[in-house]
């Protein structure tokens, strides 16, 4: 690198151009320069290179046997940058075979996934999609070292590291899910009913703030009584369909579980917040076209 510390690259364009041409004024139109500018370029050239590279003959100008053996590898050297400063071509979603991961809860898991999947399957088909539990460090250390590409479905209260890039992605009204057997849980709960309850709480395993609901039953300097807490959303219902407890679950998700098990849905207390959930992306793939257009697809996907 000793060499180009003391060179301008921009006289390797013009290196190609004239030995190219083996004329000035030729060389001079084909990089927009004046005959005098290109007179003087050919002067440094000739100087830095200690060559004349060019030789007037009987036949007009003709190139010396360095500019000759250089010609090829300058040209070479000229295609790489222009390649390497090239902006990105877009994502080819429809021939690609690149493969995804997408750290995520089991809401996007179970509620998004198929669906999506299923989408992707017609548009994408070459795309391979990897799904795995989010964790802390899919948003940490995953997502910067590229062995996660997106983090989907985080709690928009959550506190993350500064430096990720989020999304807003979907909010969805919270609900209970109850027993079908569960006769002593009417159709709709009063506060104090809600915290008479056993609960099943879900929450997630990135940051570090308490669960939604939490928070808003604490700043009325109320609490809930936690029967279990679980990072699954399944083992949740699944424990609800056969105790007394309810769990507080995004209304999709319930929708879901009331297909799949003996439970129901159960209007929560008024006021109860709203869940919003983000998308996470590291900073330094910004501009991938690939997760640019996942994270797209993913945003524009919507539930039947």
């Amino acid at each position: 690198m000793q060499a180009l510390r003391q060179f301008d690259l921009n006289l390797l364009i013009i290196f190609e151009a004239l030995i190219s041409e083996c004329h000035v004024s030729r060389a001079a139109e084909k990089v927009f320069l004046s005959q005098s500018a290109m007179s003087h370029a050919l002067n440094r050239l000739r100087e830095y290179c200690d060559d004349p590279l060019l030789v007037r003959t009987a036949n007009g100008l003709q190139a010396t046997p360095r500019a000759l053996e250089m010609l090829p590898e300058v040209r070479r050297a000229l295609q790489l940058i222009d390649r390497t400063l090239a902006k990105p071509e877009p994502f080819d979603a429809e021939r690609s075979n690149r493969v995804f991961t997408i750290a995520c809860t089991d809401y996007f898991e179970a509620v998004i996934f198929p669906g999506l999947f299923a989408q992707l399957q017609q548009t994408a088909p070459g795309v391979r999609i990897n799904v795995e539990m989010i964790t802390d460090a899919s948003s940490r250390e995953k997502l910067e070292n590229r062995s996660v590409d997106l983090v989907v479905g985080v709690d928009a209260s959550h506190r993350l590291p500064k430096h990720l890039v989020t999304e807003d992605w979907i909010s969805e009204h919270l609900v209970c899910l109850a027993g079908q057997q569960n006769t002593r849980i009417s159709e709709q709960l009063s506060l104090q009913e809600y915290l008479d309850i056993n609960h099943v709480v879900f929450f997630d395993q990135v940051g570090d703030t308490a669960n939604p609901v939490d928070s808003w039953l604490q700043n009325q300097q109320l609490s809930r009584h936690h029967s279990v807490r679980t990072t699954n959303y399944m083992a949740a219902a699944r424990i609800v369909a056969q105790t007394g407890a309810i769990a507080t679950l995004p209304y999709q998700m319930a929708r879901l579980f009331c297909d799949l098990l003996p439970v129901r849905i159960v209007t929560p207390p008024a006021n109860m917040p709203v869940l919003d959930m983000q998308i996470l992306h590291h900073p330094l793939f910004d501009n991938d076209p690939g997760l640019i257009w996942l994270r797209e697809t993913i945003k524009q996907y919507e539930v039947i």
